[in-house]
This record gives C-alpha cells, sequence and structure tokens, in this order.
C-alpha cells in the first residue's frame, strides 16, 4: 500500500473481521466511558454467562425433569445464545457429513459399475486388469470409509488468512478475498493470545436456526396478518414445534404453519433465553440514553450495540431487520391493482411494547413482586418500550460502522499487530474500489504511511 491512500467508508457490522469486531468493542467501551454521560457503569457483556436461577425457573426446570416425554437435553430454549448457535452449528456439520459420505458412496458404486459389466463378458484375469486400473483412477476411492484430510476451503477462513498466526509477508500480498470465517471459541486465554487467534476475516453470522427460520416465514406468510404477535396461537402446536427445536429436527416452516403459532414460538425463545439479548450488564446504560439529547441518543445507542457478543449482537439485527419489515406493513394501503390491503397494525410503538420486556430486562420478576413495584416497574416498562422503538425504527444505522471508528481500530491494531493492518486495508481498498456509496477521504497517518490513514 505504499505511496496510497485508502478512503473509508461506513460499512456493516458484519463485514469487519472477527478481530476488528473484538476491538471495536475496546474502542466503543473507551467512547462511552469519555464521551458519554450515562451516570452508570458500563462493562463489556461476557458471551455465555452462568447466571443462576431464580426459585421460579428451578421449580420450572425441576417439572420437566419429572415430564417423561422430555427425556432429552434442549437444543434451543431457555440455552445461552452462544450455546445454541454453536448446537445448530454441530448439526450442520452433522448434516454435511452426512451428505459426503453418501456423495462418497454414491460416486464409489458409480465407479463400479463399468466393471460388473465388462466382467459378465471377460475372462476373470481380463477382469481383475479392470478393476486395477479402475482403482488407479483420480479422484475416486475403493474405500469410501476412509477419511480424508480436510480441504482448506472447508477449515476457518476457506482459502484466505484466517488469523495472525497465518499471515506473513509472502502471502498477504496474494490473499484479498473476502471469506466467512466460524468465530473463535477459546475465550480464556490473554487477550494477545485471544487476539492471535481471532480471524482476519468476516466470522459466520451468528443467528440461532430458530430464529432465522421463524422471521423467513413471518415475512413470506405474515406480513397482512392483523394482530399478528397478537392473536392468540394453538398451544399444543406450539408446544410441539418447540420440541422439534429443541431436539435438534430439522424442523422446515410451511405455508400450512400458523404464523400465529410461529410468532407465538418466537416470543417465547427471546422470553426463555437465560440472559436477554441486550444483556443485564448494559441495561441501566440502554435505559439511560434516553436522559441524553436526542441528536445524542442514537450514537450512544450504536456504541452499547458494539459492546454487545458478536451472537447478540447480529440476532439483533436479524430480529430488528424482521420487526422493521413488519412495522412497514402497519397501516393499510393500495396494491400495485388497485386492490385495498389491509394493513397488520403492528407500529413499531406495539411491536416494541410486545418485544421490548424479553429484549431489555434485569431480572424476570413474579407477579407479587410486579404489583409491590407497580409504579417504578411501570416507569421502567415506558423506557425499555421507548428504547427499543427507536431501535426498531433505526436499525440500518445503528449496525453501520462510521469511518472514524474503523479508523480507530485500526490504530489499536497498529500498536498491537501491525503487520495485519496492512492486509485489511487492501481487503477494504478492493472493496471500496467495487462500491458505488462515495466513501469518507482520509490522509496517511505520519506514524505509518504505507498503511494506516485517519480521517
Amino acid at each position: 500500500m505504499s505511496g496510497r491512500s485508502v478512503r473509508l467508508r461506513s460499512v456493516p457490522i458484519q463485514s469487519l473481521s472477527e478481530l476488528e469486531r473484538a476491538r471495536l468493542q475496546e474502542v466503543a467501551f473507551y467512547q462511552l466511558q469519555q464521551d458519554c454521560d450515562l451516570s452508570c457503569q458500563i462493562t463489556i457483556p461476557k458471551d455465555g454467562q452462568k447466571r443462576k436461577k431464580s426459585l421460579r425457573k428451578k421449580l420450572d426446570s425441576l417439572g420437566k425433569e419429572k415430564n417423561k416425554d422430555r427425556e432429552f437435553i434442549p437444543q434451543a430454549f431457555g440455552m445461552p445464545l452462544s450455546q445454541v448457535i454453536a448446537n445448530d452449528r454441530a448439526y450442520k456439520l452433522k448434516q454435511d457429513s452426512q451428505r459426503d459420505e453418501q456423495k462418497d458412496t454414491s460416486d464409489f458404486v458409480a465407479s463400479l459399475l463399468p466393471f460388473g459389466n465388462k466382467r459378465q463378458n471377460k475372462e476373470l484375469s481380463s477382469s481383475n486388469s479392470s478393476l486395477s486400473s479402475t482403482s488407479e483412477t483420480p479422484n475416486e476411492s475403493t474405500s469410501p470409509n476412509t477419511p480424508e484430510p480436510a480441504p482448506r476451503a472447508r477449515r476457518r477462513g476457506a482459502m484466505s488468512v484466517d488469523s495472525i498466526t497465518d499471515l506473513d509477508d509472502n502471502q498477504s500480498r496474494l490473499l484479498e478475498a473476502l471469506q466467512l470465517s466460524l468465530p473463535a471459541e477459546a475465550q480464556n486465554k490473554k487477550e494477545k493470545a485471544r487476539d492471535k487467534k481471532l480471524s482476519l476475516n468476516p466470522i459466520y453470522r451468528q443467528v440461532p436456526r430458530l430464529v432465522d427460520s421463524c422471521c423467513q416465514h413471518l415475512e413470506k406468510h405474515g406480513l397482512q396478518t392483523v394482530g399478528i404477535f397478537r392473536v392468540g396461537s394453538s398451544k399444543k402446536r406450539v408446544r410441539q414445534l418447540r420440541e422439534e427445536f429443541d431436539r435438534g429436527v430439522d424442523v422446515s416452516l410451511e405455508e400450512e404453519h400458523s404464523v400465529h403459532d410461529v410468532a407465538a414460538l418466537l416470543k417465547e425463545f427471546l422470553r426463555d433465553m437465560p440472559d436477554p439479548l441486550l444483556t443485564r450488564e448494559l441495561y441501566t446504560a440502554f435505559i439511560n440514553t434516553l436522559l441524553l439529547e436526542p441528536e445524542e441518543q442514537l450514537g450512544t445507542l450504536q456504541l452499547l450495540i458494539y459492546l454487545l457478543p458478536p451472537c447478540n449482537c447480529d440476532t439483533l439485527h436479524r430480529l430488528l431487520q424482521f420487526l422493521s419489515i413488519v412495522a412497514r406493513h402497519a397501516n393499510d394501503n393500495i396494491s400495485k391493482d388497485g386492490q385495498e390491503v389491509t394493513g397488520n397494525k403492528m407500529t413499531s410503538l406495539n411491536l416494541a411494547t410486545i418485544f421490548g420486556p424479553n429484549l431489555l430486562h434485569k431480572q424476570k420478576s413474579s407477579d407479587k413482586e410486579f404489583s409491590v413495584q407497580s409504579s417504578a416497574r411501570a416507569e421502567e416498562s415506558t423506557a425499555i418500550i421507548a428504547v427499543v422503538q427507536k431501535m426498531i425504527e433505526n436499525y440500518e444505522a445503528l449496525f453501520m460502522v462510521p469511518p472514524d471508528l474503523q479508523n480507530e481500530v485500526l490504530i489499536s491494531l497498529l500498536e498491537t499487530d501491525p503487520d495485519v493492518v496492512d492486509y485489511l486495508l487492501r481487503r477494504k481498498a478492493s472493496q471500496s474500489s467495487t462500491s458505488s456509496v462515495l466513501p469518507a477521504a482520509v490522509q496517511a497517518c505520519p506514524q505509518y504511511p504505507a498503511s494506516v490513514f485517519t480521517p
């Protein structure tokens, strides 16, 4: 990159590498501490924290253990979000492995068919020659059960640089392709050791299969359904769907599935999460954004979202994207052919009222506790609804990373891992050259004129 400048532009947070997203958390945390007066302590939430069970949850768990029909380990409901995604990934890998085994077996059988036909017309010696010839054919195996080394394309990062330890001077100029990587799993080491294991590529989108399936189904079949999320569902059918997802069954939500059942299933999943999607650590910080000036609230919400673990951030993005689409169909309108289309009546306020308490809360309380502190609870509920409504209405902007923050991330990486900055900037330059979005100009940084640039 020597002698060149790079123009950074706002990009979706999902397009950043795993390493960049980890550093973005630190940059956002510093800015919140320095520039935002939220009147509360702010911490970066830990991924997959174990929580103490409340008495109500312990009783629920005890009741479930007594139910003979639930003699299995749940794969989705009531599990930490990171564990749900890990279960989904394990299921997908198992499916892919079975598919590959079936393909290898089919290829093996196909390779033997010509030999079987020849054997009917030739002598045994001639058949043996044919068998020998077949077994030496490239790309064919006579032993389908023999494991083969996993190709590079199946590993984290595919054919691109996957982590700092994979990067060397000879490779860095050749590796420009943008590939998806799976998230790093070892998180209990020191930060420097952790960073060495983080991928230099975007991580695989971490959204539970259940959430994505429900959102897709409702986007396809439920946008014109009046009172979606408010109308009652069949408890029996919802329980059946829930158990299928919990057993790891490959559930396919089709048109015959009631949109009200699917809507209830999505709400149950969010309600039963051990830690809410916006995390308990950031509860007060999210609420206190309402105390800021209106023009400061959105930027502060954006920084708080950057603090979320990637699985929470990606799932929140998918959910808010879906809720925004639902809200756009709230009012009656006229179709292209002149027909009146009834709206679903679910405005962003109505949706925030329904989903807010499940996305943002400190601790779920019993009905008795709720009545004792009804006044305080009502105020908190109003604040929660206002925060979630603002998120629904501005979800696209909230998950974009502006150039100045990207630059702070690169400078942070320059101080600890200067060898990766050149690679990351080359990729950004390649992406910018193919984009029609007008980027923000940046200047060369005197500390590292060959690679780092500041606004």
